[in-house]
């Protein structure tokens, strides 16, 4: 798989697995659609510009572990590894439905690239930190990069976690922490308050970030210094709009847990499509909108 380097390459690249995620739960009528809009543009720098795997090669023994604790949003860990190239786009459409690869929660014996079967929230930063240690135990420099939810740190387990990977300084451990504020039910601060986050897990020893979860070029940045982490582990907290990309969904906790009927996937690829003329930057004769190619999108 060729790295992307470029920002702006990258960020069409988020766009495109925006619109896939889109198309992937309007055909299977159930799923999360905020939470895998929110995260594509992390998804996208650590798959295309800073995580050591292989497609071609998923247990290849150096690669780095990938664990997603916050399950459900897994519309975006799907159309990422598709696009990179570890199975074909078009079984994106088979997303929810029986016999699936792509389950509702990845299930790693069905999917090459998975690391962990997730569902149970809050699980996944204890997984993720016993492979951390055990790969320190190896003396491996292998990174594990673990996703997260801040809904999630409402499950006890979740801190018990911080505290033994904390006590083993697995500087090996990289958590990217989901913050966007909602959970099923409504706001995170109203139904069980998180904040101050950062300084929670300072008190906890670990190292901590804060970052604009769509600013591209200091999302790469953030990733690429975190594989220079000493000391201790190190948690990224990354701002996210929930349903990024789609302004009907944008910042509305609603949409945490259903998929976009075929309306309003036309109306999301629209906005998503009218993005990616922007970023493209090339002025078609025909529509003069921008986009890459001289022949009118629009028109085929």
């Amino acid at each position: 798989m060729k790295t992307i380097t470029k920002v702006k390459d990258l960020q069409l690249m988020a766009n495109t697995i925006r619109q896939d995620i889109i198309t992937s739960l309007t055909e299977a009528k159930s799923g999360h659609s905020a939470g895998p809009l929110g995260m594509t543009d992390i998804f996208t720098a650590l798959y295309f510009n800073i995580l050591k795997h292989n497609p071609k090669k998923p247990q290849w023994k150096d690669r780095d572990r990938v664990v997603l604790s916050n399950g459900h949003i897994c519309p975006v860990l799907y159309a990422t590894m598709a696009n990179a190239g570890y199975f074909p786009k078009k079984e994106l459409m088979t997303l929810r439905k029986l016999g699936t690869r792509l389950q509702g929660h990845p299930h790693r014996e069905a999917l090459p690239g998975l690391e962990t079967t997730s569902g149970p929230l809050g699980s996944g930063l204890s997984q993720a930190a016993g492979m951390a240690y055990a790969l320190k135990i190896d003396r491996k420099n292998n990174h594990v990069w673990c996703f997260c939810s801040d809904g999630e740190h409402n499950e006890g387990n979740t801190w018990e976690a911080m505290l033994f990977a904390a006590k083993h300084k697995l500087n090996n451990l990289i958590v990217i922490l989901d913050r966007n504020y909602i959970q099923i039910d409504g706001n995170t601060e109203d139904i069980m308050p998180l904040d101050p986050l950062d300084k929670k897990y300072k008190a906890f020893n670990w190292n901590v970030v804060t970052i604009n979860g769509h600013n591209m070029k200091r999302i790469v940045s953030t990733l690429r210094n975190a594989r220079k982490n000493k000391n201790k582990p190190l948690m990224i907290i990354a701002n996210t709009t929930p349903g990024k990309g789609v302004s009907f969904m944008e910042n509305d906790y609603t949409w945490h847990g259903k998929p976009p009927t075929k309306e309003q996937e036309e109306m999301a690829l629209a906005e998503l499509r009218k993005r990616e003329h922007s970023l493209e930057g090339v002025r078609c004769s025909q529509c003069s909108k921008l986009h890459r190619r001289c022949t009118c999108i629009e028109g085929q």
